[in-house]
């Protein structure tokens, strides 16, 4: 099923992709040798594009999609590139999506000045354009993006998360960008204010129910080994169902549990262990109900948008953010 939703969403925007993809290619062009090898390497290893096809699809669902529309597009693609690459280096993570991340072939400092690079080519395209509605979007998505990731830093130090702060944190870290993606699509079709707002709200609610559904990764088996996978815990990552089972926690089994994550969290043993007390203690089952509480809240602001395929796509693209297998 959700295989399928995004073959017919390729379909539907297939000449548009081109369009995006033309727009974007010439966007990430440069005559320094270095900069243009590291760039090919990126966009050969694109990911599913999920967030152009949002700006596109909430376009589509108030009028034919436009230059406009692919230039903030691609702004959202420039900008995500941008923060996969920087938090690369800040995770000292050397994969990405199955390859080899770009700080792990060329090193640090040039993986960050790649990172610079398509930041400014995102100013640049829209301040040729003078689409300065869509750069602001952006900017304040940027701005919101860093805040999320130091809050993020601040709590891990204490490991005193809450799920106040856990929606804090992915409301701005990760939903921020999904909200930019349907704001500028409504931005580019020219609609008022108050649709404007809530497509971006629309893209809130689905951004946080994205972000909650790579927490229930951890709780999926291994393919190779049948078990959990246990990765955030071996990253010592706060998830919604980790943090939800250590509120409902005695104190002294919640210090035993913080004690594992915090010391030893990539031992086999300790990954079992934790797994099974979040699992014992209904972690995943609430993580799951939160999900769909939240889907169900992005449905709701499509609710006074007329009927058409883009909206049910829009609506099949969310489905397939909280059903997907990676």
């Amino acid at each position: 099923m959700a295989a399928s939703v995004i073959q017919d969403i390729k379909e539907f925007l297939k000449d548009d992709l081109k369009q995006f993809e033309s727009v974007f290619s010439s966007s990430v062009t440069t005559k320094v040798s270095l900069l243009d090898t590291i760039l090919r390497y990126i966009v050969k290893r694109k990911g599913k594009q999920v967030r152009p096809m949002m700006v596109m699809l909430t376009a589509a669902c108030y009028a034919p999609i436009s230059d406009r529309t692919y230039r903030g597009a691609s702004l959202v693609e420039l900008l995500h590139t941008a923060t996969l690459v920087h938090d690369d280096v800040i995770d000292e993570s050397y994969l990405r999506r199955g390859f080899f991340s770009i700080n792990a072939l060329w090193k640090n400092k040039i993986a960050v000045l790649v990172g610079d690079f398509l930041l400014s080519r995102g100013l640049i395209l829209s301040v040729q354009h003078k689409d300065f509605d869509l750069l602001e979007i952006v900017t304040d998505a940027v701005k919101r993006m860093s805040e999320g990731e130091l809050l993020q830093l601040e709590k891990a130090r204490k490991l005193d998360i809450n799920e106040a702060d856990y929606f804090e944190i992915i409301g701005k870290k990760t939903a921020s960008l999904f909200a930019a993606c349907c704001a500028i699509g409504a931005a580019s079709a020219q609609q008022p204010a108050e649709v404007i707002q809530r497509m971006r709200q629309f893209g809130e609610y689905a951004g946080v129910a994205f972000q909650i559904k790579d927490d229930l990764f951890d709780f999926d088996e291994n393919t190779k080994s049948g078990k959990p996978k246990g990765v955030d815990i071996k990253e010592r990552k706060m998830t919604l169902p980790l943090i939800y089972a250590l509120s409902k926690a005695e104190k002294k089994q919640k210090n035993t549990i913080i004690s594992k994550f915090k010391n030893n969290p990539d031992h086999p043993k300790n990954i079992q262990t934790i797994i099974q007390f979040i699992v014992d203690s209904g972690g995943p089952d609430y993580a799951k109900q939160q999900m769909i509480w939240y889907r169900d809240k992005a449905f709701e602001c499509l609710e006074t948008i007329p009927k058409s395929q883009p909206r049910d796509l829009l609506m099949g693209l969310l489905d397939y953010m909280i059903q997907r297998k990676n």
